[in-house]
């Protein structure tokens, strides 16, 4: 098994996307001879809505599927060892057919694909391969019989449809993709997502010396890196006010409370301690209206909180 810094940040990526939609299984080892998938993707059942705006990724996870990263242009022995993982499933879920007694339809229906990501693909290794190209997008190639795909990233259109997985694409076509995200607004989930996987890549390269082979990536990752240390240090900053609010307004009402009902019992403190801000600040106008200790406690046991004996 690989585990480069891409081989990582592709299998974060696609888990993060495919998780919600069913199971998803890194590195699942297959029978016979030791081989592992990268990624195995189950949907759920029933099937999760697929959001719209997966686009691609969305096809893929339609159906069970074997999912292959690479970041160079794959060998075509790399290929041919990609279906033999793909032939081994196939293999154990005829045997499991024929343990309960089913047929398997002729159109292998139910079975999963093989999807292979590469940054690019020659002609000529589509050639040998004997792959068709998909009428409905460009950049993807197909062989039906084997339920094989071959996306070529550097290939697809630059549109939303196609955005998450050219993000595990090479050069330029990675930097648009990058680039694509840190224009999605601020709020946005999936840009802070994104953000934070990139920036997990970025550490992983410096740290594994592999930096100068990235050299035109490296750019939109420190840009990347920059944005979000600044936004760690503002939320930060601002957890910071908010945390120093509370602290204030805890501090206030407990000086309101003890000035006109006296030292507080310890009990009746540690569920004060207890009490969100809003409760606080609720509290700070009902103790205008409190003459004892009993009052205190009947306006907490109406919350929910009584004061135990």
């Amino acid at each position: 098994m690989t585990r480069t810094p891409f081989d990582q940040f592709s299998k974060q990526l696609l888990e993060t996307f495919l998780a919600p939609l069913g199971s998803v299984n890194l590195n699942r080892e297959v029978s016979g001879e030791s081989r592992w998938v990268d990624l195995w993707f189950e949907p759920s059942v029933p099937s999760a809505v697929i959001p719209p705006d997966l686009g691609l990724l969305g096809r893929i996870a339609a159906t069970p599927c074997l999912i292959e990263p690479f970041r160079q242009q794959p060998p075509l022995i790399e290929v041919c060892n990609c279906k033999a993982k793909l032939f081994a499933i196939f293999a154990e879920l005829q045997r499991q057919a024929e343990r309960e007694k089913r047929s398997i339809p002729d159109s292998l229906d139910g079975f999963p694909w093989l999807w292979i990501l590469a940054s690019s693909a020659s002609e000529s290794l589509l050639s040998r391969l004997e792959l068709t190209a998909d009428d409905a997008l460009p950049g993807i190639y197909l062989d039906r019989a084997d339920r094989t795909a071959l996306i070529a990233i550097n290939q697809l259109p630059c549109t939303e449809e196609t955005l998450w997985v050219r993000l595990l694409g090479k050069g330029g076509t990675q930097q648009g993709a990058i680039a694509e995200v840190l224009s999605f607004p601020l709020e946005d989930p999936r840009r802070l997502s994104v953000l934070q996987l990139l920036v997990t890549w970025k550490v992983s390269l410096e740290v594994n010396g592999l930096v100068e082979q990235e050299d035109e990536t490296m750019v939109q990752l420190s840009q990347a890196y920059l944005e979000w240390e600044q936004r760690t240090e503002q939320r930060g900053i601002e957890q910071g006010i908010e945390q120093g609010a509370e602290r204030e307004a805890r501090s206030l009402v407990y000086r309101q409370l003890t000035r006109k009902l006296g030292e507080l019992p310890a009990a009746v403190r540690s569920q004060l301690d207890c009490l969100p801000l809003t409760h606080l600040e609720n509290l700070g106008e009902a103790l205008l209206d409190f003459s004892t200790l009993t009052d205190l406690e009947a306006w907490l046991a109406q919350l929910g909180t009584g004061i135990s004996d």
